[in-house]
């Protein structure tokens, strides 16, 4: 339960701090692991991962990499990872900070520093449906079907440990700001596998009000009222929403309110943090035809020229056979990827193949290999996502990342929702 007696006013924010684990004593670089949906087509990624922990504790035991999704024996490894959650809670791994929020400073691999505070966020306070009014609001399109293999590790976890970054639209930097002067450190280590480094620091309780005041202050001049948007671990947000719907059905809407499941950790930053840029993300489509595809393609957009052009959404593509570009005319998207993405949905609806969403340059070494396709698209300005979602509702799904695959939240802090 939240302290309501310290802290007025995060009721109405739906953010407020949490009773934090993290490990007492640890190899921290082997502790944390990158989100579990990072490098899904690298299996290579994941086995380095694997080798690095070795019998070290560590959140790679806590987390199912998506990669390992089409193992065949998912089943086993989430049962493993219940019980290395029951283990390191019984075994002493973790010290409780109670009542805590952490301040974050993350060093990317470009150098960059990006500053965020962590927290729980009220799950009441969060719809991922597309043109959802809630207080916390999905920036882009839900795929439903990634929520089943998630909850099927969450149901049964003792613990949480979150990839979740939120978003809030201030620019004169009030929330994360003053949180600079904290001094009392709780970890400081580098990343594993290029990740940078990570640095937090416990929030005194002199400025845990101020937290909660300046979001009151954001969310008063708010438009749609509209506080926080997930710029990542949108899927993991709602598995959690999912698992406490769950919850609801099973033991009532009165005692739910009062279960740990009704909040989830989460990150903040500040849209306007000066190391948090919007990566486009790519479409890689496999065992496909690839010329099949680009006809297909100009079929579906019969309004369509050849090559780039200055009017319309341009798409660029990848194969083997080297790159080109169609540029698409009189869109009813409003972005490129919204006009792609709804030509891949109806092609692989009909069509054999699957897709991955790439976020690096890299993609274009899929798209040259045999049987693939990759389509390129081009960032998205992150001062128009706020606006974006209070006219149009969530943007089409994986529209953007915030940074590279190795810059993505590593698994670090957890708390229990049981």
């Amino acid at each position: 339960m939240v302290n309501t007696d310290k802290i007025k006013g995060f009721e109405r924010i739906g953010f407020a701090p949490a009773d934090i684990l993290l490990p007492a004593d640890c190899d921290w670089e082997k502790w944390a692991v990158v989100a579990c949906d990072q490098f899904t087509s690298q299996p290579e990624y994941w086995e380095q991962v694997e080798k690095n922990v070795g019998d070290a504790v560590s959140t790679f035991k806590l987390i199912l990499p998506e990669m390992f999704l089409s193992g065949g024996n998912t089943e086993d490894r989430i049962a493993a990872i219940h019980n290395a959650m029951d283990q390191y809670i019984n075994e002493g791994v973790f010290k409780t900070y109670d009542d805590a929020f952490i301040y974050l400073e993350r060093v990317q691999s470009d150098g960059r520093v990006r500053k965020g505070v962590i927290g729980m966020v009220d799950l009441e306070c969060y719809d991922y449906n597309k043109g959802s009014t809630s207080l916390i609001r999905a920036t882009e399109g839900t795929v439903l079907e990634r929520i089943p293999p998630r909850q099927a590790v969450r149901r049964e976890a003792s613990i949480e440990l979150p990839h979740v970054m939120l978003l809030i639209d201030d620019p004169e930097n009030t929330v994360i700001g003053p949180l600079a002067e904290c001094k009392d450190c709780v970890y400081d280590f580098d990343l594993m596998e290029g990740g940078g480094h990570a640095c937090a620091y416990l929030v005194p309780d002199d400025k845990k009000q101020g937290i909660a005041d300046a979001l009151n202050k954001l969310l008063d001049h708010s438009e749609g009222q509209l506080l926080f948007a997930v710029g990542d671990g949108n899927h993991s947000l709602a598995t959690a929403k999912a698992c406490y719907e769950e919850l609801k059905q099973e033991i009532g809407e009165e005692a739910a309110l009062k279960h740990p499941a009704r909040w989830a950790l989460a990150e903040i930053v500040s849209l306007y943090d000066d190391a948090l840029t919007f990566e486009p993300i790519h479409r890689v489509l496999f065992d496909v035809e690839p010329q099949k595809v680009i006809e297909a393609l100009k079929e579906y957009y019969p309004d369509h020229k050849e090559g780039a052009s200055d009017e319309g959404h341009v798409i660029e593509y990848v194969t083997g056979a080297g790159n080109g570009f169609i540029t698409i005319m009189n869109s009813d998207s409003n972005l490129p990827v919204g006009t792609l993405q709804k030509f891949i949905d109806d092609y692989l609806a009909k069509n054999s193949g699957t897709i991955d969403y790439i976020h690096d340059e890299i993609a274009r070494d899929f798209g040259a290999k045999p049987g693939c396709i990759a389509f390129m698209l081009p960032p998205m300005e992150k001062n128009s996502l706020f606006e974006s979602i209070v006219a149009d509702g969530a943007l089409p799904r994986k529209t953007f990342s915030m940074g590279h695959a190795e810059d993505k939240r590593y698994y670090i802090e957890a708390r229990k929702i049981k």
